[in-house]
């Protein structure tokens, strides 16, 4: 309910200033999901001419494939039921990271990955499942990253006033649970994530906007207008560079975007990893990254010079919106 309330008002934000005329210009339908099992995507993987999406917490342990036209070819299940399943991640020729991070009561003790095959045609598996633990508190998690040079995944917590972005152990365990580290600044409710073929670089998305930052420094090159959805819950990085927008609801669309030149320009041209495959967090020379500095506020605008005062009042819809809930939940426990 929380995550609905806030959705809107999100996106009401966006429509306050009118200010989503850019992110229109730069976008445009590549397909709509014609699987009617297809009803609350919440995660997206872009993989050759095949993308990968789970519904939101309430479905079965499944990953859909779907062409490039929208039509499903393929059903990866499973029959372990999930507990909250609300994010994606490559993890390789054939295989996909599904995160079981969601916690919208923050009262789970731990969280699971599990690496999943995938393909044309329907099968049953029996994934590996890793468990991971935060080191402070639990999450409410909707952002799942795979670093595509070393596999090693990355966790960004759900929260309205900015989350954070978690490390798991390059390598991972299936026997005991892996700590997770904090190691920077996170995206206020985030969404969904992906990382840029270049390796240097991921995005970050929640209802209204994204931003992209740079990695392993996690600095924040600017925050950007999305084209308004029901409720986006899905961003993919095709290999192009474009981005690819899912949404919950029933034959919902799926949008392609082109970046604004200033995020583009930002990131500057950068070398293409030497493996395009995402492997299993391996042990690796050097150690993992330690905390990221603080965003600067000096990010280049998006396109179009969107004044500040329109997100300025749709951040007070979302903090009225949160604070009425809040009030609405303790009226009905007193």
């Amino acid at each position: 309910m929380l995550d609905r309330v806030l959705g809107a008002a999100s996106v009401l934000s966006m429509l306050v200033g009118a200010v989503s005329g850019p992110a229109d210009r730069l976008a445009e339908v590549a397909f709509s999901f014609q699987d009617p099992a297809i009803i609350e995507s919440s995660g997206l993987v872009v993989s050759g001419d095949l993308f990968l999406t789970v519904n939101d917490s309430g479905d079965r342990g499944r990953v859909f494939v779907v062409d490039r036209s929208g039509r499903t070819v393929g059903v990866t299940s499973w029959a372990d039921e999930p507990t909250d399943v609300e994010s994606l991640a490559p993890a390789g020729p054939g295989e996909v990271w599904v995160g079981d991070t969601g916690d919208n009561r923050r009262g789970r003790d731990s969280i699971t990955v599990l690496r999943v095959p995938y393909g044309t045609g329907d099968r049953e598996v029996t994934p590996t499942a890793y468990e991971l633990v935060y080191p402070d508190r639990a999450h409410d998690a909707e952002t799942l990253l795979a670093d595509p040079r070393t596999g090693q995944l990355l966790v960004v917590s759900k929260d309205v006033f900015g989350g954070t972005v978690y490390a798991a152990p390059k390598r991972l365990s299936a026997d005991r649970p892996n700590r997770l580290r904090a190691v920077g600044a996170g995206f206020a409710f985030a969404t969904d994530g992906s990382f840029f073929p270049d390796g240097r670089h991921y995005v970050v998305r929640g209802y209204a906007s994204a931003a992209v930052y740079t990695f392993p420094g996690h600095e924040s090159l600017g925050t950007f207008d999305l084209p308004p959805q029901q409720q986006g819950e899905g961003i993919a990085v095709g290999g192009d560079d474009r981005l690819y927008l899912s949404s919950e609801g029933e034959h919902s669309e799926v949008l392609r975007m082109r970046l604004p030149a200033a995020i583009a320009s930002a990131m500057g041209p950068s070398p293409r990893p030497t493996s395009a495959s995402t492997s299993t967090p391996t042990a690796t020379p050097g150690s993992t990254p330690g905390p990221a500095p603080a965003a600067t506020g000096s990010a280049p605008e998006p396109d179009g010079g969107a004044p500040v005062w329109p997100w300025a009042a749709g951040g007070a819809l979302v903090f009225v919106a949160g604070a009425g809930w809040l009030l609405m939940r303790r009226g009905q426990a007193s």
